[in-house]
């Protein structure tokens, strides 16, 4: 196991030694973040996927990305420890220590493990229903389960999968949208701050330095919609449940070009005044991390985007949402060589001016 967690000193020591331009991290909770970070969420459950995102991950951390993003359930456990095995042989060759990487992975949903050959409901049965780890009704119509035994054993496997002794931000995955079909809205409620409880003992067990939600409609539908979230409420229940130092400081959400509503649409309430998610986030102290930025590669196509600054498509979306007040990060699924190399240029550009970025966004909105 991998000990120790990502700090202000290893993420300084990373900055200065990175290749990429000093413009390109952001401080945030007395760490330093490349202002790209790299997903893993696709791809087929197979050892060439995982070689493929294992050197994926390598080279993005040797380019100047030092947030790394994955799931318990993305590609069935496996993409965990491909991560897991990219970041052992950065520190076996020296390239890197541990304090230098911001990790990230999430819990909540129903999931298999593609190395064992099972069926996946029979994994279940194995594997959580005859331990006891899930009980009758505890897994929702979103196959989503958010109990406290559920949520402990995931994260001993997350642990295990990344080979880590502690994760530096544990996100539970899409809660809202996960469960609210299934239960009123005062049990979710309920069921968040025993969740708040668990992540906060966990975090006394320093098996997680902070944790968060990632979403991806919560905080950006209407405020009358049964999916929203408040995050002034949910910031004031971290704090009931683990005082002013709690560790609910990061969210995840969809960000781009075309789903704009994180930035444009003020759903949020902040002191009585109505503010967009990432005005709420940046008032609260929450830093934002965003995924889809090319929308599986939609927005790439030609004239799916405005031109600006020169950049080809890729840049373009990306240099969009990295110079959005508020955002620390896009999150960029890569796995071969030529796209990592050529998303991977943006972290040798400066982000744009918030002069230039204002008048971008009046442009867009005109």
């Amino acid at each position: 196991m991998i000990t120790g967690f990502a700090t202000k000193e290893g993420t300084e020591r990373f900055t200065k030694r990175s290749i990429a331009d000093k413009t390109n991290f952001k401080k945030f909770h007395n760490l330093i973040f490349s202002n790209v970070g790299m997903g893993t969420y696709l791809g087929d459950a197979d050892d060439k996927t995982d070689k493929a995102v294992k050197n994926a991950v390598k080279q993005s951390i040797l380019s100047g990305v030092n947030v790394i993003d994955t799931a318990i359930n993305y590609r069935a456990q496996k993409a965990e420890r491909a991560v897991g095995a990219a970041i052992s042989e950065l520190i076996q060759e020296k390239k890197i220590t541990r304090d230098e990487i911001f990790l990230c992975t999430k819990n909540g949903y129903l999931t298999n493990d593609a190395d064992v050959k099972q069926e996946f409901w029979e994994y279940v049965k194995n594997e959580y229903a005859h331990k006891g780890v899930i009980c009758e009704g505890d897994v929702s119509s979103g196959y989503h389960c958010m109990t406290v035994s559920y949520l402990r054993d995931q994260l001993e496997r997350s642990l295990k999968n990344l080979g880590l002794n502690c994760i530096d931000l544990l996100y539970l995955h899409n809660p809202v949208e996960g469960q609210i079909k299934d239960v009123t809205r005062d049990q979710f409620l309920k069921n968040l701050r025993s969740v708040f409880e668990l992540y906060e003992q966990k975090r006394q067990e320093e098996k997680i330095k902070f944790y968060g939600m990632a979403t991806w409609e919560c905080f950006r539908v209407d405020s009358d919609s049964p999916q929203f979230l408040s995050l002034q409420d949910t910031v004031k229940m971290a704090e009931e449940v683990g005082g002013k130092n709690h560790g609910f400081r990061f969210i995840q959400l969809p960000f781009n070009m075309h789903y704009d509503q994180a930035l444009l649409t003020k759903n949020q309430m902040f002191d009585e005044t109505k503010v967009s998610i990432l005005e709420a986030a940046s008032r609260l102290g929450i830093g934002v991390f965003t995924s889809v930025p090319f929308m599986q590669g939609r927005l790439l196509v030609p004239g799916a985007m405005p031109e600006f600054n020169d950049l080809k498509p890729s840049l373009r979306a990306l240099q969009f949402i990295r110079s959005s007040p508020g955002v620390l990060a896009p999150l960029v699924g890569q796995k071969s060589q030529e796209h990592i190399s050529e998303n991977l240029e943006i972290m040798k550009i400066p982000p744009i001016t918030e002069e230039d970025y204002i008048s971008l966004v009046k442009k867009l909105t005109a």
